[in-house]
């Protein structure tokens, strides 16, 4: 199912791989990092272990998984049915490392039944000068779960992040964001 932003679809499945994909390009394509974090009740982080990217790949609860990167795609897996039940949110992000996500092409997000492989919902995506970039969330909402079309970038966030290495900057600002305490509606997540 094609979703446009802002959309949202039920979501059947209890484990789902999320799959960030784009057209590999040549030099000053930025690469590109998948990560998740995972939100509670009041829309933030519990802290740093809930930050899930190619450096920490697994969430404690083993619930949310870095899978690995390969040529033009990244890929989260998360087992909704294992989540702990203060987790609300998971949130699929992204950095681009080296450029903006507007050097990005065919930037598209494809979740998908883990253990089907059924395709559950596919979102295309466009960006300008953004480092930082949220695809979706699946969310809980009266005991189910459910995905929904983000397409929210952020090139620089509301605080300074220039005391951060540059490679950095991108790909921490969606954390770093929540656990600074910024509320999910400045976010517009």
């Amino acid at each position: 199912m094609s979703l446009s932003k802002g959309a949202n679809v039920p979501v059947g499945a209890a484990s789902v791989r999320a799959v960030l994909s784009w057209s590999v390009g040549g030099a000053g394509t930025p690469d590109v990092d998948a990560s998740a974090l995972l939100l509670g009740a009041d829309g933030r982080v519990r802290g740093d272990g809930d930050f899930v990217f190619y450096n920490q790949p697994r969430h404690a609860s083993g619930a949310v998984r870095h899978t690995g990167k390969r040529s033009g795609a990244d890929a989260v897996e998360v087992d909704l049915a294992a989540l702990e039940p203060g987790v609300e949110r998971v949130v699929l992000a992204a950095s681009a490392d080296g450029g903006t996500f507007g050097q990005v092409s065919g930037l598209r997000l494809t979740l998908s039944d883990a253990g089907t492989g059924a395709e559950v919902a596919v979102f295309d995506m466009a960006a300008t000068t953004e480092t930082a970039f949220v695809s979706g969330e699946l969310y809980r909402r009266a005991g189910a779960w459910k995905f929904r079309a983000v397409g929210q970038g952020y090139a620089s966030g509301p605080v300074s992040f220039s005391h951060l290495p540059a490679p950095e900057t991108g790909r921490k600002l969606v954390c770093r964001l929540l656990l600074l305490n910024q509320q999910p509606t400045q976010l517009n997540i």
